[in-house]
């Protein structure tokens, strides 16, 4: 069936086994009064990541008799996580440091009796069988440069880099019914698009401690790209407590993609809570 459609979707990715690193908590911990030092400082984070998934993606036409487009509601399909990894490692030395981050999933299901989608707009009377697999990978690189502050608790660093973001969304289904005057020749089989974008990016990055020991502190990390995406950004923010052995960190993250007209992944975001711990050596 030829079928040029519109994917629209939102899920949530249940990311219950650890994985490593987010940006804003695989901070450095270094201590203040240590900041002088010219000494490499190494933290890692593995964390468990519960995002909500959300985007668009238009399939293109595949080869036979033309059909009209199609909408369906990806969280009707998708109802588990078959794998994921996110993996980071920041390092500084004295006043410079550079950093990478890695998110990569894979999410898919299966669901049939499926109604919720549309042809040329108006709801059809099609029952389906319909398959959805959402495999990306988002690399984060870059550099960076602690700026002095005038609140020895206070570290913020500075940073510029670049982002990859490949993404292969494949859609299968099978039609059984009608939708109204549109012939269902061709009633099952899949299509797939995919993409791989990079961007440059800055931003910022880095923690405040507080109480009366130096014990909590509030991570934070934002920044803001383009390149061959119209324009992408992330945000993270949260709360931890140092141990001698290392941190817990309790964070928000939320990565948001806009592409270019006329490319298949239209828009893509990451939008949900982690929680992990840092080591540090």
């Amino acid at each position: 069936m030829n079928i040029p459609s519109s994917f629209k979707f939102s899920l949530a990715a249940l990311a219950t086994a650890g994985a490593a690193l987010a940006p804003a908590v695989s901070h450095a911990q270094t201590q203040p009064a240590a900041m002088g030092a010219s000494e490499w400082k190494t933290a890692l984070t593995l964390y468990a990541y519960l995002p909500t998934i959300g985007g668009s993606t238009s399939f293109p036409t595949l080869p036979g008799n033309p059909s009209p487009s199609i909408s369906v509601d990806g969280s009707t399909i998708i109802d588990h996580l078959k794998m994921t990894f996110m993996g980071s490692l920041d390092i500084h030395n004295g006043k410079w440091g550079a950093f990478n981050d890695i998110l990569y999933l894979d999410v898919g299901g299966n669901k049939s009796n499926v109604r919720n989608f549309s042809v040329d707009g108006v709801p059809a009377n099609v029952t389906a069988d319909m398959s959805l697999d959402i495999k990306g990978t988002i690399w984060t690189v870059a550099g960076e440069y602690r700026m002095a502050t005038s609140d020895p608790a206070f570290t913020v660093d500075v940073l510029a880099g670049a982002r990859m973001f490949n993404m292969k969304n494949t859609l299968g289904w099978n039609f059984t019914g009608t939708a109204g005057s549109h012939p269902l020749a061709g009633r099952s089989g899949s299509t797939a698009v995919s993409d791989t974008l990079w961007d440059a990016i800055v931003g910022v990055k880095g923690n405040y401690t507080f109480g009366a020991e130096r014990q909590w502190f509030v991570p934070f990390y934002f920044d803001i790209g383009t390149g061959q995406s119209d324009l992408t950004y992330q945000i993270v923010g949260g709360i931890g407590y140092r141990y001698k052995w290392g941190d817990v960190v309790a964070a928000w993250r939320y990565l948001d993609y806009n592409m270019k007209s006329g490319k298949p992944i239209e828009t893509m975001n990451f939008n949900g809570p982690m929680i992990g711990a840092t080591f540090r050596w």
